[in-house]
């Protein structure tokens, strides 16, 4: 299961971060990204009842779209979210404990580094895919950091837009974590905003698909 997980992150590529979204609205917005072709969601766990939230797109849109959990900072949270169906792990932070209890539970780990230091130790403790947090120093960063480390799939999260996420492309990036950019939750999920949400989601789509 794991490795069938990491091949659609690495495939998909785009993972869209839903933050603090309402708990009604959370279906509507998920459904909103995957008929824009987003193929890969994070819950955030400080997201309002984040683990009934997950539990739900698990249950509803688990053969659409592969659900994780985002924001977890230990390995108890961690194996909360596994249990409610999350299929990936991903944290702001790099904790040994909660990436080997990902890995126990046969889930894909992806832990937040910044430094070479960082990212390297994530690797080496078991990381499947590093997400470089934050990305707002831009695609020149990144590019810097990737060169030494080519062999470490890297997710830029935290400052990937859609002016700059063909940049973070040709800087080598294997997959993108899109926050605010791209799902809003301080808008009201009304139906004309679930329409721009799909047209957005098409517009990070076809980017990366215009090489």
């Amino acid at each position: 299961m794991k490795t069938d997980v990491l091949t659609h992150l690495l495939e998909h590529q785009l993972v869209s971060i839903i933050r603090g979204a309402r708990p009604d609205d959370l279906l509507p917005i998920v459904q909103a990204l995957h008929a824009g072709g987003i193929r890969s969601v994070e819950v955030t766990i400080n997201s309002p009842k984040a683990l009934a939230g997950i539990e739900r797109l698990a249950d509803t849109l688990g053969d659409e779209m592969m659900i994780g959990a985002g924001t977890v900072l230990d390995p108890e949270t961690a194996r909360a979210a596994l249990l409610a169906g999350a299929r990936f792990i991903i944290s702001p932070t790099l904790n040994r404990r909660t990436i080997q209890l990902t890995k126990r539970y046969g889930a894909v780990s992806i832990p937040g580094a910044f430094t070479p230091t960082e990212i390297l130790t994530a690797y080496e403790h078991g990381a499947d895919i590093v997400k470089v947090f934050p990305a707002s120093l831009g695609p020149t960063y990144f590019k810097d950091v990737k060169g030494p480390l080519p062999h470490i799939p890297l997710m830029p999260t935290g400052g990937v837009k859609l002016d700059n996420i063909r940049a973070f492309q040709q800087a080598g990036a294997a997959a993108y974590g899109l926050g605010s950019a791209l799902v809003d939750t301080s808008t009201p999920a009304t139906d004309e905003y679930l329409r721009q949400l799909t047209s957005k989601a098409q517009q990070f789509v076809q980017a990366l698909a215009s090489k």
